[in-house]
C-alpha cells in the first residue's frame, strides 16, 4: 500500500508541475491548463481545486498524479483499512484542522492519509504531536472528510474485528433472520445503553432483540453504504434503497434514517421482487366478493379502486389483479410510489417527485403510450383523480387506490377533489374496501366456548347458546403472539344504475351504502364475523379494525 519514501521533516519536491503532469497525460489540453493557470492567479487558488471544480479533471485525478510526482502512494477509500491503535494517536479535532487521517502503526512508523503531503506546517505539528515517523500517502480531500467520519464518529475500524467484522455479520443477520420471519420492516432504535431491534410481521411490532450501543453506529454506517447514503451525514433524514440476494432470491429494500436524541433510527423495509400472492384465494376473499372482483377486471374500461388505510394490503390485491390481467395481447402499465412488486411483463414506472415524475405527470404520457390497462398507484391530489377518471372514460381499465374508511366513501373523496359527480358515476365500475387482520397460529391453536353474555358474543351479535370459537395460545412458531400470517376483510361495492343516480344527485356516504347493502354488498365487520366464526382469526383482530354488530354503518 506504501513505500519506503518517509517524512522526517522539510518537503517533498516535485520534478514537474501539476498541470503539465495532467496534460503529458491526456487528461487535460493546453487551452483548459492555461484558463485555470490564470484563474488561479486571479483567486490565489490552488490549481487542482479549480480543475475538479471546472469538471476538466476529477479529485481522484488530482491526487493520483500528486502521489505520483512525490513518489507517494495513492490510497482509495473503498481499499482503505484503518487501525485503532493508529486512530488514537491523533485526536479527531486535529485530524479535521490538519485534513489527515491516521492508517496504520508499525513500531514508532505512523502511516497517514493526506490530502496535501506538501503543506510542511501541518506535517511538522503532526510529526511533534505523535512523535512518531511519518508515511505518507495521498487521500482526495472529499475521501479524508468520509473517512473522520467512519474511524472517529462511526468507530468503524475497518481491520478490526470487534468491529467492523462483527457489523457485517450482524447487518446480515437481521436482515436474513427478517426475511425467514416474513417481517415487513426492520427498526433499528438506539436508546441511551442500548439499541433495540424490532421486526414488524403480521402487521404488529414485535422486540426481537437487544443490542450493544457501541455496535449501533457501525450498523447504521454499514446499512448507509449498503443503500448508497452518505454515511458523513448524520443530522438529516435520508433515503435509500438495496438489492440483497438471500439464497439465490434478490430482495428490495427501502432504507430510511432519521436523526434522534439518541442517535440515528433506521427502518429497513423488505420487499419482495415477485410479489407474494399470485389468486383473490390467497387474499382471503370469500367465492362472492372474488368472483364480483374478476368479473369487474374484466371490464374493457372504467375505474376500479381499492381502499382502506395505510398498511392494509391495497398494492397487494392491485398486483393480484395485475397477474391475472398481464398476457402478451395486453399492453399495462403502472404508475407507483414505490414499485413494491416485480411483475415480468408489465411496464412499471417509478414516481420521482424532486425530478418532477409525479402520478400527474407520467399519467398524461402514459395515456400516449396506447395502454389498456393502467394502474395508478394511488389517487392523492386533484390533478390525478380528473386524469384517472378521464382515461377511463376514454377506453381504459384504470386501477388504483385511495384512502378511504369504506367502499362508498370513495365516491365522496372523488367529489371532494372536485371531480364532477357525473364523471364518477360514468366511469367507476366497483370500490374494494379492506383491512388485514392476522390469522390465528395453526401450531398452537385451541378452542374454546362462549356463552349468551359472553362480551366476544355480544360483539359479534352471536344467536343465544353456547359457541365454540378459535385463539392461539402463543408458541415460538408466532413470537408467543397466538398469530401467524394474516388475512384479508373485505366489502365489495358494484356501481349499479341505481347507485349511479344518487352519485349524481350528490346524495351522502350513508344514502349510497344503504342502497348498497340492499342490493348485497358485505360490509368489512360482517366479513370479520363469518372469518372470526370460521376460526380464521379472533374477535379483538376484527374489532381493531371494524364496528361488530353495527353492519360498519
Amino acid at each position: 500500500m506504501v513505500n519506503s519514501n518517509l517524512w522526517t521533516g522539510g518537503s517533498f519536491l516535485s520534478r514537474k508541475l501539476l498541470g503539465q503532469t495532467l496534460v503529458e497525460q491526456g487528461l487535460l489540453s493546453q487551452e483548459q491548463l492555461a484558463e485555470a493557470l490564470s484563474a488561479s492567479r486571479e483567486s490565489d487558488r490552488r490549481l487542482g481545486g479549480i480543475l475538479v471544480e471546472r469538471g476538466l479533471v476529477t479529485e481522484q485525478d488530482v491526487a493520483q498524479v500528486i502521489a505520483s510526482q512525490l513518489n507517494l502512494s495513492y490510497l482509495d477509500l473503498r481499499e482503505a483499512r484503518f487501525h485503532p491503535d493508529a486512530v488514537r494517536m491523533v485526536p479527531e479535532a486535529v485530524a479535521r484542522r490538519l485534513m489527515a487521517v491516521p492508517v496504520s502503526l508499525d513500531d514508532n512508523t505512523l502511516t497517514v492519509a493526506v490530502a496535501d503531503p506538501r503543506h510542511v506546517v501541518a506535517l511538522n505539528e503532526l510529526s511533534f504531536l505523535t512523535k512518531a515517523k511519518l508515511q505518507l500517502v495521498v487521500m482526495t480531500e472529499s475521501d479524508i472528510d468520509k473517512a473522520i467520519e467512519r474511524v472517529y464518529i462511526n468507530r468503524e475500524y475497518v481491520d478490526d474485528d470487534e468491529s467492523s467484522g462483527t457489523v457485517v455479520r450482524v447487518v446480515e443477520t437481521i436482515i436474513q433472520q427478517a426475511y425467514q420471519e416474513k417481517a415487513s420492516d426492520i427498526h433499528l432504535e438506539p436508546w441511551e445503553d442500548l439499541t433495540r431491534l424490532r421486526y414488524r410481521i403480521d402487521g404488529a411490532l414485535l422486540e426481537i432483540n437487544q443490542l450493544d450501543k457501541e455496535l449501533h453506529p457501525g450498523i447504521i454506517s454499514r446499512i448507509k453504504i449498503m443503500a448508497n447514503l452518505d454515511i458523513s451525514e448524520r443530522r438529516m433524514p435520508q433515503d435509500g434503497s438495496i438489492r440483497y440476494g438471500i439464497n439465490g432470491t434478490l430482495v428490495d429494500l427501502r432504507v430510511s434514517t432519521i436523526p434522534t436524541i439518541s442517535g440515528e433510527k433506521a427502518v429497513v423495509r423488505l420487499l419482495s421482487p415477485t410479489g407474494v400472492m399470485t389468486t383473490v384465494d390467497q387474499l382471503g376473499m370469500d367465492d362472492r366478493v372474488a368472483d364480483l372482483y374478476q368479473k369487474m377486471l374484466r371490464h374493457p374500461y372504467g375505474m376500479l379502486l381499492v381502499c382502506g388505510p395505510t398498511g392494509s394490503g391495497k398494492s397487494t390485491t392491485l398486483h393480484v389483479a395485475l397477474q391475472l390481467l398481464n398476457d402478451p395481447d395486453t399492453n399495462i402499465i403502472t404508475v407507483e410510489d414505490p414499485v413494491e412488486y416485480r411483475v415480468e411483463g408489465v411496464n412499471q414506472v417509478q414516481v420521482n417527485p424532486r425530478a418532477g415524475v409525479t402520478f400527474a405527470n407520467i399519467l398524461r404520457s402514459v395515456v400516449r403510450q396506447d395502454p389498456n390497462i393502467i394502474m395508478v398507484g394511488e389517487i392523492r391530489d386533484t390533478e390525478t383523480a380528473d386524469l384517472a377518471v378521464r382515461s377511463a372514460l376514454t377506453g381504459h381499465l384504470v386501477l388504483s387506490t385511495l384512502h378511504t374508511n369504506d367502499a362508498p366513501g370513495a365516491i365522496t373523496r372523488l367529489i371532494d377533489m372536485d371531480v364532477e359527480p357525473y364523471l364518477v358515476a360514468s366511469s367507476l365500475v366497483g370500490v374494494l374496501s379492506q383491512r388485514l387482520v392476522r390469522r390465528i397460529c395453526e401450531h398452537c391453536v385451541e378452542t374454546y366456548e362462549v356463552g349468551p353474555n359472553h362480551p366476544e358474543a355480544l360483539a359479534l351479535g352471536l344467536e343465544p347458546g353456547t359457541h365454540e370459537l378459535r385463539r392461539g395460545r402463543g408458541c415460538s412458531r408466532c413470537h408467543g403472539t397466538g398469530y401467524r400470517g394474516r388475512t384479508g376483510l373485505f366489502e365489495m361495492m358494484e356501481v349499479s344504475e341505481e347507485l349511479r343516480q344518487l352519485i349524481v344527485r350528490r346524495r351522502p356516504t350513508s344514502v349510497i351504502r344503504r342502497q348498497a347493502v340492499a342490493e348485497g354488498m358485505t360490509s368489512l365487520a360482517e366479513d370479520g364475523v363469518r372469518k372470526v366464526l370460521a376460526g380464521q382469526t379472533t374477535v379483538s383482530e376484527v374489532l381493531k379494525v371494524a364496528l361488530l354488530n353495527q353492519g360498519g354503518e
